[in-house]
């Protein structure tokens, strides 16, 4: 395996990863946001996802947004979540405008960073796996701001048909992915490092604010560069 990190390797790594997204976003017709999105659009079954933030750009690899998050679905042995299912856990409920934060860690870790930041007080946020519906109810105003801020991020998705597990095709591209683009090793030369607006800053999870990404998995490992090359033609069979 190939785990040459220097900053000079990462930096060729992560154009490199940046320019084959660019070709999946001409493949798939381009971005969508995901407030604009239903479960009547044309989705595949099962995929990886790369959300970009408004506000975010990259610095030291070109031009544009940088990715945000990385993220995936059934990585259990016979989970039937598809992408959409997964995607619509993120977005949240239409009708209200809220949503389910303890069924989407995405949500979760948003909603931490709004407490934190804008001194709100929802002591019951992240408790639990359920909650009754009087709590879900007093947690509903934060729930429709995590909505508005995750409904604002665009996204690219890719097509990957493989078996849901953990072996699965995309738990392996995703966790490459989130390792590569994470500055969790790389304080000292962290590259498309989060702007210091970026809401994550004011997480209380320290991978998050540490990565520069919305995710706390796989953002401390090392990637595997090869992962690059299956990415490209993943997607060149798009």
């Amino acid at each position: 395996m190939n785990f040459d990190h220097s900053s000079s390797t990462r930096i060729a790594d992560l154009k490199r990863f940046y320019d084959v997204l660019g070709i999946l976003e001409k493949r798939i017709g381009g971005a969508r946001m995901l407030a604009d999105c239903h479960g009547r659009m044309d989705w595949p079954q099962r995929g990886v996802y790369f959300f970009r933030e408004p506000g975010e750009n990259r610095t030291e690899t070109g031009l544009g947004s940088r990715i945000v998050r990385v993220g995936t679905h059934a990585l259990k042995t016979g989970s039937k979540t598809t992408l959409w299912n997964r995607l619509s856990q993120h977005r949240g409920a239409v009708q209200s405008g809220g949503g389910n934060h303890r069924g989407s860690i995405f949500r979760l870790i948003v909603g931490n960073a709004l407490i934190e930041r804008d001194k709100y007080s929802f002591s019951s946020w992240g408790e639990g796996s359920s909650a009754p519906r009087e709590i879900r109810n007093s947690e509903l105003p934060l729930e429709q701001v995590v909505s508005r801020i995750i409904g604002a991020m665009s996204f690219l998705w890719l097509p990957i048909y493989d078996t849901p597990g953990p072996d699965s095709l995309r738990g392996y591209i995703e966790r490459n992915a989130i390792a590569l683009l994470s500055n969790y090793n790389y304080p000292e030369e962290p590259l498309d490092p989060a702007s210091g607006i970026w809401l994550g800053q004011f997480c209380d999870r320290k991978r998050v604010r540490a990565s520069g990404l919305w995710n706390q998995n796989h953002v401390h490992e090392q990637y595997n560069r090869s992962f690059l090359d299956t990415l490209e033609a993943l997607i060149q069979d798009v």
